[in-house]
């Protein structure tokens, strides 16, 4: 009867349906198990099982913290879920096999597990937690926790824990196939911009952008699929057209007596790699939760996919560049359309910034040469070429040679130049930013 006894909880609590429910489901389990040669479950590897499976159970990770402190007030290794297996630890002790959880955390956690019909409350009838011993000392009455629910849902938990590990599988797998799909793509689309085939390398370049970025291990495995088959889709059509460009000499070819590479003259040094990874800007975040920790897999992989973005965007850069001087325009040049009207003029802006002057191949007499001047000095200053493109499609031509003037003049204060170019893009964007008070402030300080 000792299964029987102390069913209601102690004190405002109320009796729910629920609790009730799981121990009339204890009690049947326990009679069917009478009499028979069960397995009984060792009591870690089950918590290693319920780890895994927590998700099933809607369990955090701190509620199996709870669970684990139990369990190790348990003497034995084998749960036998024929008897009650009742603990009676007090929340002080609960709270040093919590490494220090306050009470209020512990009670919560407690009921946590209670509502999953994981251990069943055996209240005495002042709530105390303790056991009345008989004459020999064994335990008579215990009122604590019982621990039995828990053995007797074994074959649940096993069940719940290999379903996830597929899961997990699954999305590892999916996860992987996303990373090399984006590495391909991105590397035949480079290869296409630097081998000057013909192609829609930009839309493709458009495409692949749109389905870069981050892989979150807390996306749904359809939304990863999804992801994954848009890639496939892409990859297929990025190889249809490089093989189109290949003649039958190419295809016959090997490597070494066929190689196309040309070679990047570009020697911009992108300093502000490090600054650059904290001021992107960000898309719709992909999780609700608290993120996840990157393995040195992850991390390698996301090196790489950066890098090869990183050189796709040179090779679009340069082909830019390259249909301008056909066009009869300099690489440094806004040649299409006439300048825009500045803010400013251009007097105070070299008042303000004199530096830039002694980078002009002549003068500067007009905000053409103050751009052209401009388009060197950024790259002196370690900026690359698409936070310098980026920021002239924001600012406009004129602001965005202003602000690489501004800069130069206080290149001493400022750690990563491209990084903060990139981040007063970012602000442009949104209309916070102007190149007034920055000019402002510096004829300020040239004053003082």
């Amino acid at each position: 009867m000792t299964d029987r006894f102390a069913t209601t909880p102690f004190g405002g609590r109320s009796l729910s349906h629920a609790m009730f429910a799981v121990q009339e489901k204890t009690a049947r389990a326990r009679e069917k198990l009478a009499g028979s040669d069960a397995n009984h479950p060792e009591k870690w590897a089950l918590l290693r099982e319920l780890t895994q499976a927590r998700a099933a159970f809607f369990l955090s990770d701190r509620t199996i913290a709870v669970l684990e402190a139990l369990l190790s007030f348990y003497p034995e290794t084998l749960l036998d879920g024929s008897a009650p297996l009742v603990v009676f630890p007090s929340n002080a002790e609960l709270s040093m096999r919590t490494r220090g959880m306050s009470s209020a955390t512990i009670r919560r956690h407690l009921a946590a597990l209670v509502e999953a019909g994981l251990i069943i409350r055996r209240d005495s009838p002042n709530g105390k937690r303790y056991a009345r011993r008989g004459e020999g000392g064994e335990i008579e009455h215990a009122f604590g926790f019982d621990l039995s629910p828990l053995a007797l849902r074994v074959d649940e938990i096993r069940e719940h824990a290999a379903a996830a590990r597929d899961m997990e599988r699954a999305i590892h797998r999916v996860r992987s196939e996303i990373t090399i799909h984006l590495r391909d793509v991105s590397k035949t689309i480079d290869a296409g911009l630097s081998e000057e085939r013909p192609g829609a390398w930009e839309a493709y370049a458009d495409e692949l952008a749109a389905l870069s970025g981050r892989v979150s291990r807390h996306l749904p495995l359809e939304t990863m699929k999804a992801r994954r088959d848009a890639l496939a889709d892409l990859r297929k059509k990025v190889e249809k057209a490089y093989l189109d460009t290949l003649s039958n000499e190419e295809m016959s070819g090997t490597d070494s007596s066929s190689e196309h590479h040309i070679q990047n003259s570009n020697i911009d040094h992108h300093f502000e790699r490090a600054s650059e990874k904290s001021q992107k800007r960000t898309a719709a975040p992909e999780t609700a939760g608290n993120g996840d920790a990157k393995t040195e897999e992850d991390r390698k992989a996301e090196a790489g996919r950066s890098q090869a973005m990183s050189k796709m965007r040179q090779r679009l850069l340069d082909a830019k560049l390259k249909r301008a001087q056909h066009s009869d325009t300099r690489p440094g040049d806004l040649a299409a359309g006439p300048v825009k009207t500045a803010a400013l003029p251009l007097g105070a802006v070299l008042e303000a910034c004199p530096q830039i002057r002694d980078y002009a191949r002549n003068d500067i007499g007009d905000w053409r040469d103050l751009m052209q001047t401009a388009g060197l000095v950024r790259s002196m200053l370690g900026i690359s070429p698409d936070a310098w493109e980026r920021a002239r499609e924001t600012m406009g031509d004129i602001n965005a040679s202003i602000t690489i003037a501004a800069i130069l003049e206080r290149a001493g204060e400022i750690r990563s130049p491209g990084g903060y170019l990139r981040a007063l893009t970012d602000r442009a964007e949104i209309g916070q930013y102007s190149v007034i008070p920055v000019i402002k402030a510096l004829n300020g300080e040239g004053r003082a």
